[in-house]
């Protein structure tokens, strides 16, 4: 067991804290993850790769942990105030900073599909053997994530220059 947590910790922690955004929670989920990969290890199918399955099983972690965090917020996302009619141009930092609340506000799934095609540069096809989904949804999810972050943005009066990529 311990090789397997010295040879994927990196990754498995990798990919909860771009699902959770803030590292405690992150370093929590990522224990939780092995303490189940340990449990499940009678289960896993062989013939199937590790990597995927132990991934898997901290993307399940992960949005359990984010359901658990929307159940106990109960304030506004965003507080009440005057907006200027006037779109701002934002530098790239504040940039990534409202890309990051923008998918911070997606469904667990759709972000995580989305962050593994973006971020990961991963495949449709590898997106869903590593989500446990069939390839249709994860089409769909990033679809609906790009929508709803473009949606943010718009939302938020954010102007994005010419030579600045979102993501």
């Amino acid at each position: 067991m311990t090789e397997i947590v010295v040879q994927m910790r990196g990754k498995v922690y990798g990919l909860c804290y771009r699902m959770l955004g803030h590292r405690e929670d992150a370093e929590d989920v990522v224990q939780e993850t092995f303490v189940r990969v340990l449990k499940s290890l009678g289960r896993w199918d062989s013939s199937r790769e590790f990597e995927p399955w132990v991934l898997a099983i901290a993307g399940n972690r992960c949005r359990t942990a984010l359901a658990a965090r929307q159940r106990r917020f109960t304030g506004p996302l965003v507080e009440d105030s005057v907006v200027d009619p006037t779109p701002a141009r934002h530098s790239e930092q504040q940039l990534r900073e409202e890309v990051d609340l923008g998918l911070d506000q997606l469904r667990p799934e759709y972000r995580q599909a989305f962050q593994l095609f973006h971020d990961e540069e991963l495949s449709y096809d590898a997106i869903a053997e590593r989500m446990g989904v069939p390839l249709g949804t994860v089409k769909t999810w990033v679809h609906r994530a790009r929508k709803e972050l473009i949606q943010h943005l718009l939302e938020r009066q954010v102007v994005v220059e010419s030579n600045h990529a979102v993501r």
